[in-house]
């Protein structure tokens, strides 16, 4: 053989070895994707999904049921014809909705959603806490809350899920009973 024709064959054994080492590799590679979805498939079916030791299930209140409570709310305060502003918050104190009624101040919005942080954080109405203050002054030095009348826990099963807060009536005890007519309406 020349030397042509040595290079020829070498080239075209080359790139058959080649092609078959990348068709292993395929074929490796694909049956070792599937051995960790078996095993997982596997243990799905022996644990109920997930080893339940290492997760929490939480009950956590709908975009839907705190829209509606939030108006509930909103409707309550405007069948008394106070401009108010109600924030529900998840467990966690993420707004989960805001609404600002017609003519509600500038000061109600954030007044609202740490009203309602508040409330879910210490599962207890916000008037109830500023009581507290008294024993505990430093309170109101925590990050986010807000220690006056106008929030209230949402609770499924004693524990608290959600808050709901409002803010700009003349008196937190009036915030409180809208904050309040939210809650009751997620129990209908």
């Amino acid at each position: 053989m020349n030397t042509r024709t040595r290079v020829l064959t070498g080239t075209a054994l080359a790139v058959a070895l080649g092609a078959g080492t990348f068709g292993a590799v395929s074929a490796g590679a694909a049956q070792a994707e599937t051995v960790p979805a078996a095993a997982a498939a596997a243990s799905a079916k022996k644990d109920g999904g997930a080893n339940e030791k290492n997760f929490t299930t939480t009950t956590h209140l709908t975009v839907d049921a705190a829209a509606r409570a939030a108006q509930a709310a909103l409707d309550a305060a405007q069948k008394e014809n106070q401009k108010v502003t109600v924030a529900v918050v998840d467990r966690n104190g993420n707004t989960i909705v805001t609404l600002r009624g017609d003519g509600a101040g500038p000061q109600s919005y954030e007044s609202a959603q740490r009203k309602a942080y508040t409330a879910v954080s210490w599962n207890a109405p916000t008037s109830v806490l500023a009581g507290r203050l008294a024993q505990t002054p430093n309170l109101k030095d925590i990050p986010g809350t807000l220690f006056l009348g106008g929030g209230t826990p949402v609770q499924a099963k004693g524990a608290p899920v959600a808050g709901i807060g409002v803010a700009g009536a003349p008196s937190g005890d009036l915030d409180e009973k809208y904050a309040k007519a939210g809650a009751d309406s997620l129990e209908k």
